[in-house]
């Protein structure tokens, strides 16, 4: 028996997505292993629920909702891991350890050494070109969130121009 053209055609377009959808995971996962664990659910989910996306839209912004909520399902599943929202040594010492788990890529690190959350906002928006409502709607956040989140990545990177020399080509 054939699979409907619209199956056949989400799997192909799932297959280009991986990688965007595995830099994402990442900046929710912190940790590699951990992220593609989470791609390959991820995966799994769209197919299983791929009658369920309209056709109308971008794919990708539809697969990292799913990737948001299978994250979010999965952390409720999970022990509940000790709160980095203390003082900004505890972030620090947060961001420390999830960026030893990244590739040894030097934007990687800069990336995950962010505070939780912010460097998704920061790979949705300004590095994927996704608009404030559409990286909105994929984190399930009001929109003045997204604004917020992305001036602390700003900063983030404003203040790591000192510390990273910027080479001119």
């Amino acid at each position: 028996m054939r699979q409907p053209a619209t199956t056949i055609d989400l799997r192909r377009d799932l297959v280009g997505l991986l990688p965007r959808l595995r830099r994402f995971a990442i900046t929710l996962a912190g940790e590699v292993a951990v992220a593609d664990e989470l791609v390959q659910a991820v995966c799994q989910r769209a197919i299983s629920k791929g009658h369920q996306w309209s056709g109308e839209g971008r794919l990708e912004s539809w697969i990292y909702t799913l990737a948001r909520q299978q994250w979010a399902d999965d952390n409720r599943k999970r022990k509940p891991k000790a709160s980095v929202r203390g003082n900004v040594t505890d972030i620090r010492e947060a961001a420390r350890e999830r960026s030893a788990a990244v590739d040894p890529d030097t934007i990687h690190h800069m990336i995950s050494d962010m505070p939780d959350g912010v460097s998704s906002m920061f790979l949705l928006v300004d590095v994927e070109g996704h608009s404030y409502q559409q990286a909105a709607d994929i984190m399930g956040i009001p929109v003045a969130n997204v604004v917020s989140q992305l001036a602390t990545a700003r900063l983030h990177f404003a203040g790591l121009a000192g510390t990273h020399p910027i080479h001119r080509f």
